[in-house]
């Protein structure tokens, strides 16, 4: 059974990023014909279909009973995001990561929201109030972004278009497929869990959180290879928002949860710890170069080391 339940698991998991990668390409057409400044499309709406695959994973946990996997899911992937995923799209990048000080300006209030998880959950557990405290708060930074939108001036250039009937009936049906293919991943991946004997949430800090990131690295590469690089850092940032507030606070409104707290330090720590490494990296020069996207990715290494060993030293005591 342990091979089977992980055979299905993968195999779930990679039809959900598959058509994650579907969905963003459709989304991204459709956005385009907006004509709305690179940075706000990717915040807004390549972000929300980047997150897809944590959102649908973490939501399906939350509703059968299982809240700890999408925890780990969500704060897992931010911290993936801002350390491995940076990393990466940094050494893929001729000249690095370029960034405009426009974006630098809103660094604090990153900081900020990714920091309320960890301050709400400190005792332990997330509750439906912590939960409505985190949609809410994660509204407001949207409705901010979306009114400093005029600042974000660069927009798409014009490029041929698929019928927009076509491209929305096809972003549709790749998001039926994901929110199936979620149901499954997340009841195969707690059958290998328990099969293995370690806990949900390590599942979801290390397999489904470097997975549900790949939609989002991969845009991100094929954006800075082009000299989009507002496209990247727009995606990736809209979506470690998204993850650490209006997510993670839906998964505690559908079912609140507690943990050991131990957890919350590690994951909460390690999210707003990465932020800070990863925005003085940005404020340096403006960029972030190969030699900081290695160091980036050892942070991830450390940081996986360490929710093994607080894990496995849990279960022992």
């Amino acid at each position: 059974m342990i091979l089977i339940n992980l055979a299905l698991f993968v195999l779930f998991l990679v039809i959900l990023l598959k058509f994650a990668g579907y969905a963003i390409r459709y989304s991204s057409k459709l956005a385009r014909a907006l004509h709305l400044p690179e940075f706000i499309v990717s915040f807004f709406i390549i972000a929300i279909v980047s997150v897809l695959p944590e959102a649908t994973i973490s939501i399906m946990s939350a509703i059968q009973g299982d809240s700890n996997l999408g925890f780990g899911t969500l704060l897992g992937s931010n911290v993936a995001d801002l350390t491995i995923v940076f990393g990466i799209v940094a050494l893929f990048s001729s000249r690095g990561i370029k960034v405009k000080s426009k974006i630098l300006r809103n660094n604090l209030f990153y900081l900020i929201l990714l920091i309320f998880p960890l301050f709400l959950g400190f005792d332990g557990e997330l509750s439906r109030i912590d939960g409505a405290i985190l949609v809410f708060i994660g509204i407001l930074f949207f409705y901010k972004i979306y009114r400093d939108s005029k600042r974000f001036s660069k927009k798409f250039k014009e490029v041929k278009r698929e019928p927009f009937t076509k491209s929305l009936l096809l972003l549709i049906l790749s998001l039926i497929v994901i929110l199936a293919s979620a149901f499954f991943t997340v009841k195969y991946a707690e059958n290998f869990a328990n099969d293995i004997k370690i806990p949900a949430i390590l599942i979801g800090v290390t397999v489904l959180a470097l997975g549900t990131c790949l939609p989002e690295l991969a845009f991100s590469i094929k954006a800075v290879k082009k000299n989009h690089d507002d496209l990247a850092l727009g995606d990736i940032l809209g979506t470690i928002i998204t993850d650490a507030t209006i997510l993670l606070g839906v998964v505690a409104l559908i079912n609140p949860f507690s943990y050991a707290p131990s957890n919350i330090y590690i994951l909460g720590g390690g999210v707003f710890l990465s932020a800070v490494i990863a925005f003085s990296f940005m404020k340096s020069d403006k960029s972030i170069n190969k030699i900081e996207g290695l160091l980036l990715i050892f942070f991830y290494i450390i940081f996986v080391f360490l929710e093994f060993f607080v894990n496995h030293m849990g279960k022992l005591a």
